[in-house]
């Protein structure tokens, strides 16, 4: 019994030292494996008589599993919300795909829409007071616009 609370020590010991080396050298990846070493670590505590053999195809197991969860499940969430930040300071560019109603008729390719509570300038084709046009570009604070379909 005492042998598998070694065991079991072991393999805390070793998620602490992959997650402390995630923190020295950054990059996911480890983390990863250390939240498998640890879930070994509990696993053996649930089955205390678990043979090092068992022990070991289940870490691989284990990791194999985090590293999909991590590449699948975590990864594709943060890069979407690294982009969606990358426009945080660029509010032109999220109303890219928007429609709004012209408040001020594009005349000589100049005109004004609502967006929110406020007025943006923007450039296209004339269009009348009152017409729907969808952002399709930014070109400083002036947002360009066609037709809405």
């Amino acid at each position: 019994m005492s042998q598998s609370f070694a065991l079991h020590d072991l393999w805390w010991i070793l998620a602490l030292l992959l997650i402390g080396a995630e923190l020295l050298l950054p990059g996911y990846f480890l983390l990863w494996i250390g939240i498998a070493a640890a879930a070994t670590g509990v696993l053996l505590l649930v089955v205390p008589g678990l043979s090092l053999l068992a022990q070991a195809v289940a870490f691989a197991v284990l990791a194999v599993l985090a590293c999909l969860v991590w590449w699948h499940g975590v990864r594709p969430r943060l890069r979407l919300r690294a982009a969606h930040e990358a426009h945080l300071n660029r509010r032109g560019e999220q109303l890219i795909g928007q429609r709004y109603v012209l408040v001020e008729a594009i005349v000589n390719g100049r005109g004004k829409a609502r967006v929110g509570d406020g007025q943006w300038l923007v450039s296209g084709p004339d269009l009348p007071r009152g017409a729907m046009v969808e952002v399709y570009g930014v070109d400083g604070t002036t947002l360009k616009v066609r037709p809405a379909a």
